[in-house]
Order: structure tokens, then sequence, then C-alpha cells
């Protein structure tokens, strides 16, 4: 397929998404909305060809009901730290341990409520030419603090599909532009803290990323999350931004070592 078509059928794929997301929205009835910026770092680092870490920092702002702009409330900041293990070169299984810390934010109808997360989750790649299709699935301890000072415990289980095609190559490599396409529902059990409902949100992603080199690469997406809500159902449209450094420490302690070669410096006379 020429390389203008592939751009072309992808550019369709993502506007069908939209479309959807469009139209489901007017479905909801009455909701807020808020505009939010979602940022991450991502540091990895390979440890073998079976396992790897990473630690993800993370920092969420919120825009009002009165207020569009995605910046007016800092609303979470947090960290997480991953295990890696590679079964096979399609199945990838996963743990984390985390912290959140959630701001008291009165204008969205949040409280502050520091929480630790614990998860397991597996990834199955479909491996295909000219684009990769990835199946998610995790299950979530949140042990968060509710609105009486007390803790609770919630169990979450959240199933993703994600869409990811190259758009000037056929393959990932340094330069390459490709586009990200997801879907992830979310369900959960009933708490004071994180409402009745079974349901817990249903969140779209559709972006693109930018490789600059084997180790660092940037996603931008628009993130389309629906929240419903006891008090009342939300709608979040967010700008997230994603910056992943894969053996940040590795690379650089190989470039230093390189520029003070013992070999390459002379004796003094």
């Amino acid at each position: 397929m020429h390389p203008y078509s592939r751009i072309n059928l992808s550019i369709k794929r993502i506007l069908t998404l939209v479309s959807i997301t469009v139209l489901s929205s007017f479905c909801y009835g009455q909701n807020t909305t808020y505009n939010q910026s979602w940022n991450e770092i991502q540091f990895t680092r390979t440890l073998n060809e079976k396992w790897s870490t990473e630690l993800d920092l993370a920092n969420s702002y919120s825009g009002t009901e009165s207020s569009s702009n995605p910046f007016e409330n800092n609303v979470q900041r947090s960290f997480r730290l991953w295990g890696n293990y590679y079964l096979t070169p399609r199945w990838k299984t996963s743990a984390f341990a985390a912290y959140y810390d959630n701001k008291d934010v009165p204008e969205i109808g949040q409280f502050k409520s520091p929480e630790w997360r614990f998860a397991l989750q597996g990834t199955y790649y479909f491996h295909k030419t000219g684009y990769s299709l990835s199946t998610r699935s995790r299950l979530e301890l949140r042990h968060i603090r509710n609105e009486d000072q007390d803790y609770e415990n919630v169990l979450r289980y959240r199933q993703q599909i994600k869409y990811l095609q190259p758009l000037n190559s056929k393959v990932l490599r340094k330069g390459v532009i490709y586009a990200i396409a997801s879907d992830e529902i979310f369900f959960k059990s009933g708490t004071k803290v994180t409402g009745e409902s079974f349901f817990d949100r249903n969140r779209l992603n559709i972006g693109a990323g930018y490789l600059f080199g084997d180790d660092i690469q940037l996603e931008i997406t628009y993130a389309n999350e629906y929240l419903p809500r006891n008090n009342g159902n939300q709608t979040v449209n967010a700008l997230s931004m994603t910056i992943t450094f894969n053996n940040l420490y590795k690379n650089v302690s190989k470039k230093l070592s390189h520029k003070i070669d013992p070999a390459t410096i002379k004796e003094e006379e």
C-alpha cells in the first residue's frame, strides 16, 4: 500500500472514533464537563531479556465548570514503580505499587484523598504487518481516604484495546511518527469514596507519537473520559503528554565513559 494511502486510512479510522465519541457525549444527557491536562514522564530500564523496571512521575491539572483553562488547578500528583516480565514475544505481565496525592479541589467536587494503589496487569500483543494491536487487562487495589478521614479498599478492573500505526514508515524507528487510538473501560466495587455504581468510567484516547531515537519518545493524545457519578455525571476532555526515556542512566553513563576513556588521555610531561 502506498504510504499516503496508509496515512489516509489511519486518519479515517481516527475520525470515525472521534465521531463515535462526540455522538456518545450527546447521549449522556446532563453532564458536567471539565478541561484537563495530564502530564507524565516515564523512565524504563531493561534488566535482561525477560525483565524490565519502570518509574512513572505524573502531574494533572483541571479547569472548573466556569473556567475552561485546563491548568486552573493542580488536582493530582503521583508516582508508580513497575516490574515487567516478558513471558513470550506476545505476552507481558506487570505489577506496580503507586502513590497518588489527590488534591483538595472543591471546584470540581474533589476532596483531599491520598491513595496507595497496587496492580497486576497482563498485556497481549497482536503483531500485524504495518500496524500493531494490543489488549491490556489490569486489576487494581486502591487504598484511598474518604471524606470521613477513613481509608477504604476499592477493587477496580480495567480493560483496554490499543491500535498503533507508523505513518511515515512500515516499522517503528528513529524519526517515525505514529498514530495511536485506544479505548478503556473501568469497573469497580461500590464504596463511599468512589460511589456505588459498578461501571466506573470509559476513556478514549486518540493522538500521535514521535520517536526521537531508540530510547526517547513523545506521545501527545486527546482523551475523552465519561464518569457516571451519584451527584451528576462528568465528562473530561484532556490533553495528555507522555515522555518516555528508555535506559537513560545506562545511555548517559556510556556516553560519559567514552568521553573520559583513559586511552585518549595523554600523560603530563
